[in-house]
């Protein structure tokens, strides 16, 4: 990524990792769970700092409860429980709105450094 050819303003790429909402909030039974996604957010500022002069962003999204292949597998009842453990929008996320962040995040060369949640005030 570093090779590539800057745009206009030095840009050369950006990384977007994923973390999860325990990163902040882990639960009984996840602390390993929890330590390496708090991991991922931890490092993504000094990342961002280090290649910074590369032109290359990096950021984190920690999404809370997401339609995902996982939880698909759980019966409806579970799913929507989960759903409504959310406070708003009161259901599980889905894929299109993490993407839509991904987007939104690469269209705008300020964020740079920071995870951003994508939780639904979970």
């Amino acid at each position: 990524m570093g090779h590539n050819k800057p745009d206009p303003d030095g840009h050369r790429g950006l990384v977007v990792n994923t973390a999860s909402v325990a990163a902040y909030e882990g639960q009984v039974g996840q602390a390993a769970y929890a330590a390496s996604k708090g991991g991922i957010a931890a490092m993504t500022l000094p990342i961002a700092r280090h290649l910074a002069p590369l032109g290359i962003r990096v950021v984190t999204i920690a999404p809370g409860l997401f339609s995902t292949p996982l939880l698909a597998g759980l019966p409806e009842k579970v799913r929507n429980f989960l759903g409504q453990q959310v406070p708003f929008p009161s259901r599980l996320g889905h894929p299109a709105e993490y993407a839509h962040l991904v987007q939104a995040l690469a269209e705008n060369p300020m964020v740079n450094g920071e995870v951003v949640r994508l939780d639904g005030a979970l």
